[in-house]
């Protein structure tokens, strides 16, 4: 009998703003996809066209989120465990065995094991890279539509010099993770401003 395995990765851990976005994918056994890779290490062309063909060929997968909210509260390790059983959860067919990108599983009732660069070694876990990679990234452009002031369709959310400039000379965003430093920092910097007119 075949095991049916899902691949989980989660994208999202080291930006400012936005949820953490995990995915979790069994791909299935008839249907090989070619091509799968770590997300980073794709073009966006690349990820966006195979990401079109996971959704439509793979048995499942499903994408899970924690809220900029609970990263602040429970902290990114937490929230991006809390975000990769919502995925595994999600899925409409359940899994024998999960494999987590990564050196650490949630704790769940699941078998599995964490694979430390399982993104670049297995298909699976490459899979799911690319789907959250996908939708954290449509979803980043989406909020520059909304606030284009700030750049995220350059930085997709992530600290970059762009990013910090425009933290500091706008101040953040309901959707920032206040609890990381340079938002802190820039809310810090406008609450000064404010009390020094």
């Amino acid at each position: 009998m075949i095991r049916l395995l899902a691949g989980v990765d989660e994208v999202g851990r080291g930006p400012l703003i936005g949820d953490v976005v995990t995915a979790a994918v069994i791909l299935d056994p008839n249907k090989p996809i070619l091509g799968l890779a770590d997300s980073k290490k794709l073009s966006e062309k690349k990820r966006e066209a195979l990401a079109q063909i996971i959704r439509r060929d793979a048995l499942c997968w499903a994408i899970g989120r924690a809220s900029p909210q609970e990263i602040d509260e429970l902290n990114i390790l937490q929230a991006t465990l809390l975000a990769m059983t919502r995925a595994v959860q999600a899925l409409s067919v359940q899994p024998d065995h999960v494999l987590v990108d990564g050196n650490r599983c949630p704790k769940w009732a699941y078998s599995s094991e964490a694979i430390i660069k399982g993104d670049g070694l297995i298909a699976e876990i490459s899979a799911a890279s690319i789907i959250a990679k996908v939708a954290r990234d449509h979803e980043m452009l989406s909020l520059d539509k909304q606030h284009p002031e700030y750049g995220f369709a350059k930085h997709k959310g992530y600290p970059t010099p762009l990013h910090l400039a425009k933290l500091n000379e706008l101040g953040p965003l309901s959707l920032h993770r206040m609890s990381f430093k340079p938002v802190q920092l820039a809310l810090a910097a406008r609450d000064g401003q404010l009390a020094g007119n």
